[in-house]
């Protein structure tokens, strides 16, 4: 079986999401809800680590990154030696290409 492991930028974007909800929402019920299908959704990976979409995919760098649908939010993790590394949980509106490779980006400007 494959372990799950969130990195603290993950844990804290978790927190970050259900804060949002409940507070700027005014909607805690939502927010549990919310936290819920995501953590089922990553808890899916345990039986199939490479159901997300390499997200070389949708931008022309070579990653090891993946992304998977979680509602409204991408879960964004890497998988080697049966263990999927959750990095960061991103709303899907949200510029996600410029947060998750922002460095490799500036460096593949800076070859030019």
């Amino acid at each position: 079986m494959t372990n799950i492991v969130l990195s603290p930028e993950a844990e804290k974007d978790l927190a970050r999401i259900g804060d949002y909800v409940a507070v700027q929402q005014k909607s805690p019920r939502t927010a549990l809800n919310i936290i819920r299908k995501i953590k089922a959704r990553i808890k899916e990976l345990e039986d199939f680590p490479l159901v997300g979409t390499p997200l070389s995919a949708v931008v022309a760098i070579d990653t090891d990154y993946r992304f998977l649908g979680c509602g409204s939010y991408l879960a964004f993790y890497r998988y080697a030696d049966k263990t999927v590394l959750i990095d960061r949980i991103l709303h899907g509106r949200q510029n996600y290409i410029a947060v998750m490779l922002g460095d490799m980006i500036e460096e593949c400007e800076d070859d030019f």
